[in-house]
């Protein structure tokens, strides 16, 4: 009988010792894994779950190597560019939007650059539009490139900021939009003297130009981001003045502004989904993306956040895109010094977009 207790209790014993060892190694191994990857892993969903972390991609995040400010998609071709800014660091890197790495841009044509967009990405030659930010002889220009990197033509006069006299001259761009029908929409000045929203044809002709500093009607204070939707309206995050303002495409009217939404930080970045229900919204300094209600035809009302991406401190996202036949959202991330992508959560069986 003794015999037998000894072995009972020597078979808890280990047991226990065991399971000690097991929960110590799995505490270290999860705490190792959280410092590796500070930010990857670490977000909340709050409101309507619309958007979950795709942690795989990309596939080799330490290719960034630059404070990321700008991503853009071409949802046809499934490639995904990535602005980044730094000394001696390639200033575009291309992913697969399966998060394989393509290549990286040699060019010495870029200084800082702040947006970037695919235009026309269907055809058999899309073109990549950049704003460059930059003091130096290459800067305050909006120029286009080739999906290799090769640069086509310069809007502005490099390395001479604008004065406001001249549409075309420009003092620290901050986005380019390139709508279906080749018509160009600016906003222009990330700081600087200008504060203008520019409407242009595919022809390079100046349609219409808002362009006054204030924080009246059709004004604007550091308008850093702009979008159209498929009724025919301009959306512009008006970062200084803490609002969106929306415009007639065609007449250059101002139609309505939201506010309301944004008592805590500015909009950065707007974005639509691809059913236009949903306008996507950043803001950097409470490192937060917001999902906000698309109104529909003919009425803009008032601003209602339906879902929100809270990420940690100091992540500070910048700009977002998103792809028009999948519905993720890539969000480019300064603090972090990453960009991340975000796919749409299936509800009902199946996807919101």
């Amino acid at each position: 009988m003794k015999k037998r207790s000894h072995t009972c209790l020597l078979a808890t014993t280990m047991a226990s010792i065991l399971l000690l060892m097991m929960v110590l190694y799995g505490s270290i191994s999860s705490h190792q894994h959280q410092e590796s990857t500070p930010f990857r892993h670490d977000y909340q969903l709050l409101g309507r779950p619309l958007f979950k972390l795709d942690i795989s991609w990309p596939k080799y995040p330490e290719l960034f190597r630059g404070a990321v400010f700008a991503v853009a998609v071409n949802h046809y071709g499934e490639v995904v560019y990535v602005a980044q800014r730094g000394d001696a660091v390639p200033k575009v890197l291309v992913f697969t939007t399966s998060g394989d790495f393509l290549m990286a841009w040699n060019t010495s044509t870029l200084e800082m650059p702040h947006g970037i967009f695919v235009a026309d990405p269907e055809s058999s030659n899309p073109t990549i539009w950049i704003t460059d930010v930059g003091n130096g002889p290459y800067g305050h220009c909006v120029k286009q490139y080739s999906p290799s990197g090769n640069l086509l033509q310069v809007l502005g006069t490099p390395g001479t900021a604008g004065s406001r006299l001249s549409p075309l001259q420009f003092d620290q761009p901050a986005e380019v939009f390139v709508h279906g029908s080749g018509e160009i929409y600016l906003v222009d000045g990330d700081g600087g003297a200008n504060n203008r929203l520019i409407k242009l044809s595919k022809d390079l002709e100046v349609l219409w130009v808002h362009g006054e500093r204030g924080p009246g009607l059709a004004q604007f204070y550091i308008p850093h981001s702009v979008t159209v939707d498929g009724y025919q309206r301009v959306w512009v995050a008006d970062r200084g003045n803490k609002r969106i303002q929306v415009f007639d495409a065609v007449t250059g009217d101002w139609l309505a502004t939201w506010g309301s939404c944004f008592p805590e930080d500015a909009p950065y970045s707007v974005r639509l989904t691809p059913d236009k229900k949903y306008m996507v919204v950043v803001q950097l300094n409470v490192n937060r993306v917001s999902l906000l209600e698309a109104p529909p035809v003919g009425v803009v009302g008032q601003c209602k956040v339906v879902g929100m991406i809270r990420l940690p401190d100091d992540v500070k996202p910048h700009l977002v895109d998103v792809d028009q036949k999948t519905g993720a959202l890539y969000v480019a991330e300064i603090g972090a010094g990453q960009a991340q992508k975000y796919v749409p959560i299936h509800q009902d069986g199946g996807a919101f977009y």
